[in-house]
């Protein structure tokens, strides 16, 4: 290498590297003072998107964590008014069950009845006066609690509904049982099989099911040309397609050339066992369906079924039954309808419970996923300050050797001056 002063090459390259190590060494200060590996989408872009995005996620697990909590408390508040005003329906029946009593008096009634209006009024007031931030709490209008991870396939909404409450209206009913008619069995008449040929095996056609909910079942006997017969036993509630798997899955079926099918078309719903075709004369493959007893099944119905719970007891005027004044006369229809507002307190109470318990799960499964991202957002973003402090010493060195080095270059070319002497 010749002696120059026009270039200063080995101080160039200690220049380039001090500059590297120096910026290696501010990142890595960088990292060490916020916690955080990546500061710039330059650290790690992919990195960086991938945070980001569990970020989001987390905030919206959170936050769906609180509205979880709301819909909780919500709920818990009807549940508490319910729960005063069973204590109320309960001195209802203590009072019904002594105006019952022939032993008192009118006016001893008269104030049983005074008691008793006081009772229906703060039911209705507990009613029209319980609230949760501002919104009414027994309505017959859902309050939707909204829970998300950030994603529109994460999403999910809890229709929750109270329910009202009012003299009019106290409880909630259980829904109504239907009542469920079994379906009716009806024999398939076996078909006559079309012949057999050289070219195909001959067909049985049963007749199509009257609808395609319907089920097959009984026992099937197919021979193939006089032979033994080949049987199996269809258990009932068997759907068609069913039945169809199950037979060509039976090595005796398979093994004498038989096959069945569902048709289509035409032959829609119907069963077709089609036998092997025949290899020297027509028609020799012949199938009989001697024994076979098929027969079809509707499926059953529910009729008459409350899918909804009902409306609680009414004890306005205008109840069917009168139950608005406590008298003597009415003193022992009075205890019935209140027995029953107080099953149908239970029943409602049941039903925010078990809503609550629905959102109390929802609000762990949120907790834990968002525990999880956050756990998992940490792992791609906090400074690995094992890693980050060894790097700090090993730029530190460089930082102190570059310089070194570049004083070092900076020197070798004035010994070009001893030649110039």
């Amino acid at each position: 290498m010749s002696l120059g002063l026009l270039n200063n090459i080995a101080s160039i390259y200690a220049q380039n590297n001090l500059n590297q190590t120096q910026n290696s060494l501010q990142n890595t200060l960088t990292q060490l003072s916020s916690g955080m590996r990546i500061n710039s989408g330059s650290d790690d872009a992919a990195g960086l998107a991938v945070a980001n995005g569990l970020g989001a996620n987390v905030a919206a697990l959170n936050q769906s964590g609180s509205n979880v909590s709301s819909g909780i408390s919500l709920l818990q508040t009807a549940d508490g008014a319910l729960s005063q005003v069973t204590n109320l329906l309960n001195r209802a029946v203590t009072l019904a069950t002594e105006a019952a009593n022939g032993t008192l008096n009118s006016g001893q009634v008269s104030s049983a009845n005074q008691e008793y209006q006081n009772i229906l009024t703060e039911v209705g007031d507990i009613g029209s006066t319980t609230n949760f931030n501002g919104n009414q709490v027994f309505s017959a209008t859902a309050k939707t609690v909204f829970v998300s991870d950030g994603t529109s396939s994460g999403a999910n909404s809890y229709s929750e509904t109270v329910g009202t409450l009012s003299a009019s209206n106290i409880g909630v009913s259980a829904p109504s049982a239907g009542t469920t008619t079994p379906g009716t069995t009806t024999a398939m008449t076996n078909p006559t099989p079309v012949a057999s040929t050289l070219t195909a095996g001959a067909t049985a056609t049963f007749g199509a099911l009257s609808a395609g909910t319907n089920t097959i079942s009984g026992n099937l006997s197919v021979s193939v040309a006089g032979g033994a017969a080949v049987t199996a036993t269809i258990a009932a509630g068997t759907t068609l397609a069913a039945a169809v798997t199950q037979l060509n899955a039976q090595t005796s079926f398979s093994g004498a050339g038989l096959t069945a099918s569902v048709g289509t078309g035409s032959t829609a719903n119907q069963l077709i066992i089609t036998g092997p075709a025949d290899t020297s004369t027509a028609g020799t493959n012949v199938l009989s369906l001697t024994g076979t007893t098929l027969s079809q099944t509707t499926a059953s119905t529910t009729t008459g079924a409350t899918t909804t719970a009902g409306a609680g007891v009414n004890f306005s005027s205008t109840a069917t039954t009168n139950v608005s004044q406590l008298t003597a006369a009415t003193a022992q229809t009075v205890l019935t309808s209140v027995t029953t507002a107080i099953q149908d307190v239970a029943y409602q109470r049941g039903v925010i419970g078990a809503n609550v318990n629905q959102l109390t799960a929802e609000s762990n499964v949120a907790s834990a996923e968002s525990v999880n991202l956050t756990s998992a957002q940490s792992n791609v973003l906090a400074t690995n300050y094992g890693a980050a402090a060894s790097d700090l010493a090993k730029y530190q060195v460089l930082s102190q050797t570059g310089i070194s080095a570049l004083a070092q270059a900076n020197q070798v070319q004035q010994e070009v001056l001893k030649l110039m002497q």
